[in-house]
């Protein structure tokens, strides 16, 4: 009686707040976590359990007996491997071709859909210099020859028969098929990962993958080398997978992280999706939280040359469409801020002027967003000119070309 005498509206308000009360009392489980880079302020375990990477992995099946006659059957000629034809890294809703702002890196984890991509003064889509198309017209155009193509091709053949039957490589010659042959044979032989990993990097700059190239064969069986040696642990409820081995630590895992997102952008290989991911979600936890740089060892004050080879693999998973947390680049600005003197030089751990270390910093500036008409740009390049070349300086060599060539 009391319902029907009541108004309609009355009783339409007790319902819905009964049922709204109901509603909050329905627990509901939290998500699985996933490979996506969510840090939680949970402590690190000591006794975490390392998870076996198993269906992550590519598909990828080659046999060792295949690698050797990869690697015995090379032809004795030096003439440049056949750059594929590399697919765009992705396409927006639109219908059009993605193109990466690499100069808004600093601000933004997504790469935007715009016209060009700016990395000091170079201009382009970020992997188009690796198609056939594209490496020919960036070699006409910076002064490549018959001579330095030929250079690449003989470089390419000797990695490749340097490679040792379970797909990696090791700095330590004397153990592979060279058979101390070469001169000035390493001696780390710990440090699979990083040799692997510097070992690929030539291959995919010259557009070779695992699943086009005269080299693919090598290619496929370094990556699946790469992926079978990572440890996927839960970092501070982070999942991550640790490549770092021997004396090569956070270097080795570095490079190794490159090697997985460029391979992952060039070929959209979903099964390279998640190592990509996991390799890039261990640097971010391995941060210095409080200086913001990478060192040897997670979570230890930072210096200018690991924070080069962290840099480098964030930047190249932000290309792939990775994720990469802003946080993260706050903290890599904030320790080069500390290295950093007279606004153009950078030091080891302490500001400076050291020769590779301002290379690797100018270098660093260009991918968190430093314009080519930035003073600390226009002044690092200015004494990188004068500096020049340098002949027992190789890793000096290394990151001022990088320079010179995006400014």
């Amino acid at each position: 009686a009391w319902v029907t005498a009541a108004p309609s509206w009355l009783v339409s308000t007790i319902v819905h707040l009964v049922l709204l009360v109901i509603l909050a009392l329905i627990t509901v489980a939290p998500p699985i976590a996933s490979a996506h880079l969510q840090i939680s302020e949970s402590p690190v375990r000591e006794d975490e359990v390392i998870i076996p990477l198993e269906e992550e992995k590519p598909k990828l099946n080659l046999t060792n007996t295949e690698l050797a006659q990869t690697t015995s059957d090379l032809p004795d000629s030096v003439d440049l491997p056949e750059a594929p034809e590399v697919p765009s890294i992705s396409t927006e809703p639109d219908g059009s071709e993605a193109q990466i702002d690499i100069s808004d890196f600093g601000e933004d984890t997504v790469p935007k859909n715009s016209s060009t991509i700016l990395v000091g003064g170079f201009q382009g889509t970020g992997l188009e210099s690796r198609s056939e198309k594209g490496r020919q017209a960036r070699a006409n155009e910076a002064g490549g020859s018959p001579e330095s193509e030929a250079a690449v091709a003989a470089a390419l053949e000797w990695l490749a028969n340097h490679q040792l039957p379970d797909g990696g490589w090791n700095y330590d010659h004397r153990v592979g098929p060279c058979a101390a042959r070469c001169n000035q044979a390493g001696t780390l032989t710990d440090c699979r990962t990083g040799a692997t990993a510097q070992a690929l990097l030539p291959f995919l700059g010259a557009g070779q993958t695992h699943k086009t190239g005269k080299y693919k064969k090598n290619v496929e069986a370094g990556l699946y080398f790469l992926t079978q040696q990572m440890k996927v642990k839960q970092q501070m409820g982070l999942q991550c997978g640790d490549l770092a081995q021997g004396g090569g630590s956070m270097y080795s895992h570095g490079m190794s992280s490159i090697v997985l997102c460029e391979a992952y952008a060039m070929t959209h290989d979903k099964g390279l999706m998640m190592p990509a991911q996991l390799s890039l979600n261990h640097i971010v936890y391995a941060q210095d939280p409080v200086g913001g740089g990478w060192r040897y060892a997670p979570r230890t004050p930072g210096d200018t040359s690991v924070v080069g080879w962290q840099l480098m693999a964030l930047k190249s998973g932000h290309m792939a469409y990775l994720q990469v947390p802003p946080g993260t680049i706050v903290g890599a600005n904030k320790f080069l801020d500390s290295v950093m003197s007279d606004y153009a030089y950078y030091g080891y751990t302490d500001p400076g002027r050291g020769q590779a270390t301002t290379a690797i910093g100018i270098l660093c500036r260009m991918y968190l967003g430093w314009k080519k008409d930035h003073p600390g740009i226009e002044k690092g390049i200015e004494y990188l000119s004068k500096t020049g070349p340098s002949p027992g300086n190789m890793y000096f060599n290394y990151y001022a070309t990088q320079c010179m060539r995006h400014y």
